[in-house]
């Protein structure tokens, strides 16, 4: 049996990131590269359509913990919803918020360049999971950790 270039495998969220995810900034919407030619015209930018979907993409950028490397920590993962997803937990600081996703699918690909080639993934979500059943709830945080100590 062989495997298609580009299948995308779903995997929980707790495989994929033990230790949860940090979204940085808001989610925004994933469009089309748009020349200078079509940017002077006034064109409208068009959002991309996922070809296996047909579902709008939309795009955040998250920080994974427990990434070693730190090059590789940040990175975007890409939301497959007819309208914008909308985060579930608060800020715990000012554009910094932990997350959950649902529906998560990870496509395999092979980054870097010449010999610094490395297994990469492509995240894709269908949106975020609700605040209460999610890690973001049940972790505390480090001055929650250490009014508990005392």
């Amino acid at each position: 049996m062989a495997i298609s270039k580009g299948h995308r495998f779903p995997i929980e969220f707790d495989e994929a990131f033990p230790q949860g995810l940090v979204m940085v900034g808001d989610v925004s919407p994933n469009n089309e590269y748009q020349s200078r030619e079509d940017r002077s015209a006034g064109r409208p930018a068009r959002q991309r359509i996922d070809e296996v979907t047909g579902k709008r993409q939309w795009k955040a950028t998250v920080t994974d913990p427990s990434e070693p490397n730190a090059k590789r920590a940040s990175y975007e993962v890409t939301f497959l919803a007819d309208v914008q997803p909308v985060p579930t937990t608060s800020e715990v600081l000012p554009g910094m918020r932990p997350i959950e996703l649902e529906g998560l699918t990870a496509e395999p690909r092979v980054s870097g360049t010449g010999e610094f080639k490395y297994q990469s993934y492509v995240f894709r979500a269908t949106g975020f999971k609700a605040a209460t059943g999610g890690r973001a709830g049940k972790s505390p945080t480090n001055g929650e950790q250490s009014a508990k100590a005392a």
